[in-house]
């Protein structure tokens, strides 16, 4: 059956930093020319969708706000699902704390005072790129004794970022747990349920007729088998950071770029 629509890693796949990688303007110009459908999914859950809009036009593409999806508004969209009233503390940056609050979602630092004698209702875990010594002292103190929902906004250990790889969302969830004594409640954007859900939600074709293509196979490439989607994995990012969970995920194709896109369309036509 003819491909319907594409999905996007974004970092790693399509960019790194603010620059188009090997074969992206290629995949975009498909699109169009198959009229296909598209969603860019990124991990990071830091930038709402309209500063990816503005990454992806100083790297030369055309994208939409409404064709990405990022792993902060899968988590603001979870928390306004199920807790809409809760107090949040979080350790992120505040691009996630401004998505959560601009939602109307009670959420703060876990910095703050009162999490000292009162602990807040949930707790978020998240990539923090001034994580330090203190803030897991912070964590222990607030969160320790507290039998609260512990919810990670992704498992990336390791990111590409536009200077070289660097610690993830997943590095701060995991150094957090260890201290606690307790794994978290759970962990979302890619490869969750939760966040599959929502992609194929957004996108509104059957998992059968969609492409996913990604760097990684424990996240990018998970999601998209556990779907039903063809995947498909590119060389351009961090494809040598492996899980031992990811030695059992293969991709339907292995790729160096995504210049190599329009020739596994062909052959699914």
């Amino acid at each position: 059956m003819p491909i319907e629509a594409m999905i996007f890693d974004v970092d790693g796949t399509v960019v790194r930093g603010s620059t188009a990688l090997p074969g992206a303007n290629e995949a975009m110009d498909l699109c169009r020319r198959h009229s296909l459908d598209r969603l860019f999914v990124s991990n990071n859950p830091t930038e709402p969708a309209h500063t990816y809009k503005e990454r992806f036009r100083s790297a030369g593409l055309t994208v939409d706000c409404g064709e990405i999806l990022t792993a902060g508004e899968v988590t603001r969209q979870y928390l306004v699902e199920t807790h809409p009233e809760a107090t949040i503390g979080v350790v992120g940056e505040s691009g996630l704390l401004s998505l959560l609050s601009d939602a109307g979602l009670h959420a703060s630092s876990i910095y703050q005072e009162t999490y000292l004698n009162d602990a807040p209702d949930v707790f978020v875990a998240s990539i923090d790129r001034e994580f330090e010594y203190q803030t897991l002292t912070r964590c222990l103190r607030v969160l320790g004794g507290a039998d609260i929902p512990f919810i990670g906004t992704d498992p990336d250990m390791v990111i590409p970022a536009a200077d070289g790889d660097i610690p993830g969302s997943g590095a701060i969830i995991h150094a957090i747990a260890n201290v606690l004594g307790r794994q978290p409640t759970t962990i979302l954007g890619k490869p969750s349920s939760v966040a599959q859900q929502m992609i194929l939600d957004k996108l509104g074709h059957d998992p059968s007729d969609v492409i996913l293509i990604g760097d990684r196979l424990d996240t990018d490439i998970a999601l998209g088998n556990n779907a039903g989607m063809y995947t498909a994995q590119v060389q351009t990012g961090i494809a040598a950071h492996s899980t031992p969970e990811s030695h059992a995920i293969s991709p339907d194709y292995e790729i160096d770029s995504l210049a190599d896109i329009p020739d596994i369309v062909s052959q699914l036509s």
